[in-house]
């Protein structure tokens, strides 16, 4: 009797097993071509894959890899990794996508397999990083960024690529401005930006105060009186010069790359603002950028259409069409 029920047991553990992963799997039958690790060793040996480079330091997070039924996707570690896409008929372009998630998670459904799907319709490469989480080692995200695009330059000519762009959402919006502006060489330089409801500033109001804890920490990390004079004064210093940099309107130059922006202007998560002043610094700079506002819709819409949430559950259904075609139209303007 023990060992039946102990069998039972089993048998109803990986039932339950099997119904919680299917309830974690994307609405659409697309998975990557091929998925690679960043870090094949782990964040403690600063290697990377061949083409690419090393972790340079760790996050600090350790342990299982955490995923929601809606494709959250959290406490990334070792297992920072890029799934790439390749279409029948490549037109040359290749998208780096940066899903959003306020640097606590990575968004892998709605602003990863859902984007790589809408961009192989339309013979885009893709390439959907799920970086490391920061925990408040800003560098990191970045870092893992930059190493997908060194790998994917090294495989451009293999993969019929001519142009490698980057597009993120919200936080990862946040990535993908970092990318376009503190690029390290030509290698890691987008051709191009897709900012969508971007994160822009870290500064306080206008900030989404997940994402600028997640990245530099919180405040009490830097302004604690609990220090030697000297160690307080260079803490002060250090916090003011990441908040300068991780504010990407004030990293804008002529070298940023051609921008399209778009978000909603009841977004209450990432205030409006924060495009409004990232496309005002690529004007000045003379960088060409479109922008569209939407009045309705909020925020985290990304390519979760009704055909992957359900009819009526889309709330920028409205819009979506039009989004679409002034994104595809922009994509063929800059090949």
């Amino acid at each position: 009797m023990k060992k039946l029920i102990l069998a039972s047991l089993a048998v109803l553990s990986l039932l339950a097993f099997s119904i919680s992963s299917s309830a974690q799997e994307p609405k659409t039958k697309l998975r990557p071509n091929q998925t690679l690790k960043l870090y094949p060793q782990g964040q403690n040996v600063n290697v990377g894959l061949p083409e690419a480079g090393g972790p340079i330091e760790s996050n600090g997070l350790s342990g299982d890899e955490t995923l929601s039924e809606t494709g959250n996707l959290g406490n990334i570690n070792d297992d920072a990794r890029i799934d790439l896409y390749f279409p029948k008929k490549p037109n040359g372009q290749m998208v780096i996508v940066c899903p959003g998630g306020g640097y606590k998670y990575v968004s892998s459904f709605n602003e990863g397999v859902y984007v790589a799907e809408w961009m192989l319709a339309r013979g885009i490469t893709v390439c959907v990083v799920k970086y490391r989480m920061p925990n408040s080692h800003w560098c990191v995200p970045l870092n893992d960024v930059q190493n997908a695009f060194r790998y994917c330059r090294a495989h451009a000519e293999e993969w019929k690529v001519k142009q490698i762009g980057v597009m993120g959402f919200s936080a990862g919006g946040h990535l993908a401005a970092s990318a376009s502006n503190l690029f390290t060489d030509p290698v890691t330089r987008p051709d191009f930006s897709v900012l969508v409801y971007p994160v822009i500033t870290i500064e306080r109001p206008l900030t989404h105060n997940g994402t600028r804890t997640n990245l530099i920490g919180k405040d009490d990390m830097w302004n604690s009186r609990d220090k030697f004079v000297d160690e307080y004064e260079q803490s002060l210093m250090e916090w003011r010069s990441l908040r300068e940099v991780f504010s990407l309107q004030n990293m804008v130059s002529s070298q940023t790359p051609p921008t399209y922006i778009v978000l909603c202007q009841d977004d209450k998560t990432v205030p409006a603002e924060n495009s409004m002043m990232y496309y005002n610094q690529l004007i000045s700079k003379k960088v060409p950028a479109e922008m569209h506002i939407f009045p309705t819709g909020g925020h985290g819409w990304g390519f979760s259409a009704e055909k992957y949430v359900g009819k009526g559950n889309d709330k920028f259904s409205y819009a979506r069409p039009y989004f679409e075609q002034t994104l595809e139209r922009w994509l063929i303007s800059i090949r």
